[in-house]
């Protein structure tokens, strides 16, 4: 199975939210189409959440190429994977924690942090008047800019709790850690962001 990722504008600084609006039952409905040979129900699954996927490699990777080619590997490993989800859990989740492992295990390949793309940037909300997007946006690059100076571990740490918003248990599963080390490190990135932003 092929699946494309479109790569979002690199012209707009607001960093998008990767909470997602979609009915967890519906994910679950389509993810059980697709076990039963439903081909275009997984196609709905990428459109759903391509975006939320590229935005959780981007802000790991901090490369818009990486970032795209881990939201590709992340949709063909669900696709493959699609026996091991359990219908108990969100799919998003399920599917989140596989973007972050790929993320990772690319950096991890690499053995490096590699540069900071700077030009590389999240679509931002458009039902906002002109003047509220403009106040998104700086605030926005702000956040952007602060995030992606921090370590690879505490982008990890940010990405799942607060855009991913997985739990301590599915971000210890994900990383491969205790909650205990999770609750630790998310701490620690939490107060290096707070420095980073000053009075935002």
């Amino acid at each position: 199975m092929t699946t494309r990722v479109d790569r979002p504008s690199p012209r707009d600084p607001t960093i998008a939210s990767t909470a997602c609006t979609w009915s967890d039952d519906d994910d679950r409905i389509l993810a059980e189409r697709y076990r039963d040979g439903d081909r275009a129900a997984f196609t709905d699954l990428v459109v759903r959440y391509q975006r939320p996927i590229y935005n959780a490699a981007f802000w790991i990777s901090k490369s818009v190429e990486d970032a795209r080619d881990v939201a590709q590997t992340t949709f063909l490993r669900a696709a493959e994977r699609i026996d091991d989800y359990d219908p108990r859990y969100k799919f998003f989740s399920w599917l989140y924690r596989i973007a972050v492992n790929e993320a990772l295990n690319q950096l991890r390949r690499r053995d490096q942090e590699g540069p900071i793309d700077d030009d590389a940037t999240l679509p931002g909300p458009d039902h906002l008047d002109p003047a509220s997007q403009f106040d998104e946006r700086q605030r926005a690059q702000r956040l952007h800019h602060a995030l992606m100076n921090l370590s690879t571990n505490d982008r990890a740490v940010l990405t799942l709790r607060h855009f991913g918003e997985q739990s301590y248990a599915e971000m210890a599963l994900a990383l491969g850690i205790d909650e205990k080390t999770v609750k630790s490190r998310l701490f620690d990135a939490r107060q290096r962001l707070r420095q980073r932003l000053g009075d935002l």
